[in-house]
């Protein structure tokens, strides 16, 4: 028994259909046009199916052999709008509990489409498109029936790999993305050739140790000939010298004895070059596997894991692993076969052993074809779903884990337990440094639920275990190590298991970790451990010793991995413009520095030392106003282009003064973290323009009431300038976002609703604006922001009966909005004063000023 440990790094879905161009056109069979689809992965216009049978090429020939019984090209072309209609990207295929129904209801929608459209075929004129669609119809329950998820993991391959070739079709009309995508056509063509080249290198070796079989039983024939004319000969020779017998026969039998003792020595001579040709025909093919190998899993498998890595800062993820895997259970088949043939060629050397004077390569090819097939079962065990790198304890999480070459090696045939266990840094340092095969004998930390079975998808030909229900009870710390927190240090998740291969000749242990985890224990960590992570994962180079990161980046570098992470977190195309890049530079560095500097930026600098006269580090201010953006309530108005966001007092001050009173801005304020405030110009009756900004709000202001509302509120503010410095009035832009005014009638509880409102008062416009006094950031006591509480309409008695406000206390017309209710001073200008309040009607002010 062989035994393998794995040195730790950090199938198709069916057979050509009745090898179906997808370039032809298919005949009219009376089918109806179907409803327009709204698949996630096609693009707005032409159906994603519409884009496919546009591909050429090598793209063509994938997306044929990307199709089979399991689901024929057929379904695909007729249906192809309901199929891109459906949700899947909602849809988890091993979420059993809350989506198998959602499975199940897909499955009948398609059978019930099917049966629809034969109803419409007539007998004589489609008879066999209509008896194709009843055999699909019945295969479709046979195989998907018992197992409607089945179904679903199938479309979102086949959609994803889909839509990825229309993507890399569609982005070559870029000039660095076509010698891009190029490049890796060309890497792909080469691989293929190289796996047919491989697969004819095998039988060509297949048909030599044939003929070498049939040279091999001829020369035994023969060698049973000689035996038996000698054991005749000795016979003959015990007679009598002068025997008759002896006389005539021994002649002839020395003479056939010579002719077959020279016919076996060259026959043996012939077995010896064949077996020395057919040694070096497996040496060249062992090598070309160990190339090709190498290039796969050290080259492709290693861009795939490094993008997977690079997929949480919001880098978009070549989800390639079908390819990988496909590729991998080819060299797999390739490999056990040429294993095969060395063990045949090691039996008929028992059967017939014969001298070699020379090197004997045999032990050497048997040595090389093994460890081929160890290193590729041991590094094709991976986590296709990492868990989450920001863990929190007494947490549910999940992960899956998934063995590339499993199905083609039938390992489902006896299906192996895989653990899952959290270690430190340096377990992880010891377990790579030491080897892989000693246990570690203390965790550092209880992760719940952590043994799951892999299990066996036969439709997609993958072999995986998905953990749902983990969580981590409690984690062991290290010492502190200087100025480090408890956000910054990393742990990992070791996923491992055991199982045999070849009826229990070979037994595999493999290991993998996961990408670096920060566990914490409260919400408020959850920003400085986030940190962390995306450093690691932005900076960490391949092979490094875990976890070891540079301690100093370029700006460059960091602000396309901030860029990435915006557009990500925020789910907009719209990331970092120059603008927000040079804002952010100065922000960190206190001088301007263009994007593409390679000025280095320290991890201190990055979220350990507070920003100058703050209390709080740069990505924790960044981590904040992107924490905003992304909410609800200010994503959509950040797609619009509504909020500059990335602009400083100074600089809002000066674009708002260049534009006509009641213009306005949205910016991040630089004193708070997570606050957006209102930057608006105004004219005083000596016609100064003066810039005022509104106190900032944060995510439980607009909790009470929209931005958009709240902008509708105020009159002061009437045109908006966006972030291409265009100027829109603010009904065009936000107007789609208003609440409905709420109705004054009762309601059926016998109240009038209330509603909440902004309103802002401002000291007398003939008094100065402009002074020495204010620190930045400090609000000013005497310029109030408020939101105050209205009916809808004035209501006193109605019908003798008095309408109370609902938990006010009091009656609507005896209410005073109170001060100081979600946001209630002002954050203004460097370069304005604090004045004594005055009560002035700031809309008859405006009006009148306007």
């Amino acid at each position: 028994m062989l035994q393998f440990h794995s040195q730790i790094p950090s199938g198709d879905i069916g057979h050509n259909y009745n090898n179906v161009s997808i370039k032809q056109e298919f005949p009219d069979t009376g089918i109806d046009q179907l409803h327009a689809s709204s698949f996630t992965g096609s693009q707005q216009g032409m159906s994603l199916w519409a884009k496919v049978r546009e591909l050429e090429g090598d793209s063509l020939r994938q997306i044929q052999n990307l199709y089979g019984p399991h689901f024929p090209i057929e379904f695909r072309h007729y249906f192809a709008d309901i199929i891109e209609r459906q949700n899947w990207d909602q849809l988890d295929p091993d979420n059993i509990p809350n989506d198998e129904p959602h499975a199940k209801f897909i499955l009948e929608t398609f059978l019930g489409e099917i049966q629809r459209q034969c109803d419409q075929l007539t007998e004589g004129k489609d008879f066999l498109q209509r008896l194709h669609f009843s055999e699909i119809a019945t295969h479709f329950k046979n195989v998907y029936g018992p197992a409607p998820l089945e179904l679903v993991r199938t479309v979102k391959k086949i959609l994803s790999f889909e839509t990825r070739l229309v993507q890399n079709a569609n982005s070559m009309v870029d000039g660095g993305m076509q010698v891009r995508n190029n490049q890796q056509s060309e890497k792909t063509m080469h691989i293929n050739r190289e796996l047919e080249r491989l697969a004819a290198m095998t039988r060509n070796t297949e048909n030599d140790l044939r003929k070498l079989q049939s040279k091999q039983e001829y020369f035994v024939i023969n060698y049973q000939d000689s035996l038996k004319i000698s054991s005749d000969l000795q016979q003959i020779q015990q007679l009598a010298p002068t025997d008759q017998t002896r006389i005539q026969l021994e002649p002839q039998l020395t003479r056939k004895q010579q002719e077959i003792d020279k016919l076996l020595r060259a026959e043996a001579q012939k077995l010896q070059q064949l077996r020395s040709g057919l040694a070096t025909r497996h040496e060249e093919t062992f090598s070309h596997i160990t190339q090709l190998q190498g290039q796969i899993l050290d080259e492709e498998l290693l861009k795939w894991k490094r993008s997977q890595a690079l997929a949480y800062n919001g880098v978009q993820h070549e989800n390639n692993l079908d390819q990988l895997q496909r590729w991998c259970e080819q060299l797999a088949e390739i490999i056990w076969q040429n294993r095969q043939q060395i063990k045949r060629v090691e039996m008929q050397r028992q059967q017939l052993p014969i001298n070699n004077s020379g090197h004997d390569k045999l032990p050497e090819l048997n040595s090389t074809i093994t460890a081929l097939l160890s290193t590729l079962v041991t590094n094709t065990f991976i986590i296709e779903k990492q868990p989450p790198q920001v863990l929190k304890t007494q947490t549910r999480f999940g992960a899956t884990i998934r063995l590339l070459v499993g199905g083609k090696l039938n390992v489902h045939m006896n299906p192996p337990t895989v653990k899952a266990s959290i270690i430190s840094e340096n377990q992880a340092k010891a377990l790579l440094k030491n080897d892989s095969s000693r246990s570690i004998s203390e965790m550092s930390g209880e992760i719940l639920n952590p043994e799951s079975v892999m299990e066996y998808h036969p439709q997609s030909g993958i072999l995986s275990v998905n953990f749902r229900n983990m969580s981590l009870r409690r984690i062991k710390r290290s010492d502190k190590r200087g100025a480090e927190s408890v956000t910054e240090e990393k742990f990992t998740i070791l996923f491992q298991s055991r199982f045999s291969v070849g009826g229990n000749e070979l037994v595999f242990q493999v290991r993998t970790l996961s990408l670096p985890v920060v566990v914490i224990v409260h919400g408020n960590q959850e920003a400085n451990a986030a940190a962390s992570i995306l450093w690691d994962n932005a900076f960490a180079e391949q092979g490094r010793i875990p976890f070891q990161i540079p301690d100093k980046v370029p700006w460059c570098k960091l602000i396309e991995t901030l860029d990435y992470k915006w557009k990500h977190e925020c789910h907009s195309p719209r990331g970092l413009s120059p603008q927000a890049k040079q804002y952010l530079a100065y922000k960190v560095f206190r001088h301007n520095v263009p994007s593409n500097s390679d000025k280095h930026i320290s991890w201190a600098q990055f979220n350990r030392e507070p920003l100058p006269n703050r209390n709080f580090t740069f990505w924790q201010w960044f981590n904040g106003v992107m924490e905003l953006t992304k909410s609800k309530h200010l994503q959509q108005h950040w797609n619009d282009g509504a909020i500059i966001g990335f602009i400083g007092k100074a600089e809002s001050q000066e674009k708002l003064l260049s534009k006509s009173p009641a213009t306005f801005l949205l910016r991040y304020s630089d004193s708070e973290i997570a606050g957006l405030t209102i930057a608006w110009v105004a004219e005083s009756d000596k016609g100064i323009l003066k810039v005022w900004n509104l106190q900032p709000q944060t995510l439980r202001d607009y909790g009470i009431r929209s931005l958009a509302d709240r902008i509708k509120d105020l009159d002061q503010l009437m045109y908006i300038c966006k972030v291409d410095d265009s100027t829109q009035v603010k009904d065009e832009v936000f107007g789609q976002y208003y609440n409905k005014p709420m109705s004054g009638s009762p309601q059926p509880d016998g109240y009038v609703r209330a509603e909440i409102k902004q309103t802002v008062n401002i000291p007398h416009p003939h008094m100065s604006l402009m002074g020495e006094h204010s620190a930045p950031g400090t609000p000013a006591s005497s310029y109030e922001s408020q939101l105050s509480m209205h009916s809808p309409t004035p209501v006193g008695h109605h019908a003798g009966l008095q309408y109370d406000m609902p938990d006010m206390g009091s009656s609507v017309n005896n209410y005073h909005p109170p001060q100081d209710v979600a946001g209630g001073g002002m954050e203004y200008d460097e370069s304005l004063d604090c004045f004594a309040p005055c009560n002035i009607d700031v809309n008859e002010l405006l009006s009148r000023q306007l």
